[in-house]
């Protein structure tokens, strides 16, 4: 333990004696686990964050979207061929009605919102007026709009908090009106903040979308469960009531979960390879601390060769010179891990980084296990040289 504790005071030494070598050899590690560790962050925090936005819709959500979805395949092979329209929600209230809440057509349009001097780029939602039982919309006043607003197509709008902060600000919303796409929009609610893909939107219905915009086919077609238990059952009853119309490669009906597990696979795996790409940049440090090592052996062959006469065996000396390696690994490391904590309180604001305990052990430990086998060949070197002929060395 003496021996080992004198051969790591002299493996410091030896970094410090040269420190600004040390540090542009331990740069490669601190960029190398940087990389990692926040890319793969970033990637967990898009992971929680579409989780979270998935949750408040809730587990009991049935979705028809148009076109082949299949997630057991490749989701790239899904196509679109859109054909939903009425027909398909009269459908869906016929044959499925007793075993939902609530069904709402979707049709998303986006363009400029604008009040007085006020503008905002934001996203029409044309839905039923049962929409906001779909989306668990809570209002923050006035009203959600009804079937009476639906059956007249009146231009009413309920908005979300952003839409109400950035056009009206302080003034009254409710009973205002606003433009968007050349059309008067008249405020009669706005609701409580929720998330992103909802605060920022305004909920119109769906048949004044359809003589405003001009669309016809629905975006999608929503619907609640009335018993969470049986989504499967009711997602069984869909398909059959739309394929009362349609063929089955014309639309597909997914639950909440289906979706999620989806896009999460998908971030995953781009997360492991980006991961993997970043990880290169590792054993680009690695080459780095092996090619240092190996000038500094050269460099300290009289060193080398006095420490054996004084009786340092093979051993030890190979052992400072791994040592040196693994120190530089370890540091560079632990650096590049307290930059990336950095940049994840810097931009908490705007982006969301998740930087999970696996993602550091993972990091770390690459970072030894680079200093470990870069750190090999140079130290066993060393560990060769014949005292007489090191000690001759000009």
């Amino acid at each position: 333990m003496r021996i080992l504790s004198e051969t790591a005071k002299t493996a410091v030494t030896a970094l410090l004696a040269n420190k600004m070598r040390s540090f542009l050899t331990m740069l490669g590690v601190i960029i190398g686990v940087f990389a990692v560790v926040s890319l793969v962050s970033v990637g967990a925090g898009l992971e929680q964050f579409i989780t979270e936005r998935f949750n408040a819709l809730g587990s009991n959500l049935v979705t028809v979207a148009p076109g082949k979805v299949d997630f057991s395949d490749d989701p790239a092979k899904s196509y679109t061929n859109n054909q939903l329209g009425e027909k398909h929600l009269d459908l869906i209230r016929t044959y499925v009605g007793d075993s939902i809440t609530a069904v709402t057509p979707s049709i998303r349009f986006e363009d400029i919102a604008e009040h007085k001097t006020n503008a905002m780029k934001s996203g029409i939602i044309g839905g039923s007026y049962e929409a906001n039982q779909i989306f668990d919309l809570n209002l923050a006043e006035g009203k959600f709009f009804n079937k009476t607003h639906q059956k007249s197509k009146d231009k009413v709008a309920v908005i979300g908090p952003l839409v109400k902060e950035k056009l009206f600000n302080t003034e009254k919303a409710v009973g205002s009106s606003f433009k968007f796409a050349g059309a008067t929009f008249t405020v009669i609610g706005g609701t409580h903040k929720k998330s992103s893909q909802f605060d920022d939107r305004i909920f119109i219905p769906y048949t004044t979308a359809q003589e405003v915009f001009e669309i016809d086919l629905f975006s999608s077609l929503g619907m609640k469960v009335r018993d969470g238990k049986n989504v499967n059952r009711v997602m069984k009853q869909v398909e059959l009531a739309m394929m009362r119309d349609l063929d089955e490669n014309d639309f597909s009906v997914l639950s909440q979960a289906d979706i999620l597990s989806s896009i999460t696979g998908i971030i995953g795996m781009l997360t492991t390879a980006v991961g993997a790409i970043a990880a290169i940049s590792l054993l680009v440090g690695g080459i780095g601390i092996m090619n240092i090592m190996l000038v500094s052996v050269t460099e300290r062959t009289r060193e080398i060769g006095l420490r054996k006469a004084l009786g340092a065996t093979s051993n030890v000396v190979a052992t400072q010179f791994m040592l040196e390696a693994i120190v530089i690994s370890v540091l560079g490391g632990s650096l590049g891990l307290l930059l990336s904590l950095g940049l994840s309180l810097a931009i908490k604001p705007y982006i969301s980084l998740v930087i999970t305990p696996w993602s550091v052990i993972v990091a770390l430990t690459f970072s030894i296990f680079v200093g470990l086998v870069f750190g090999t060949y140079p130290a066993v070197k060393a560990a060769k040289k014949d005292p007489i002929d090191a000690l001759r060395y000009e």
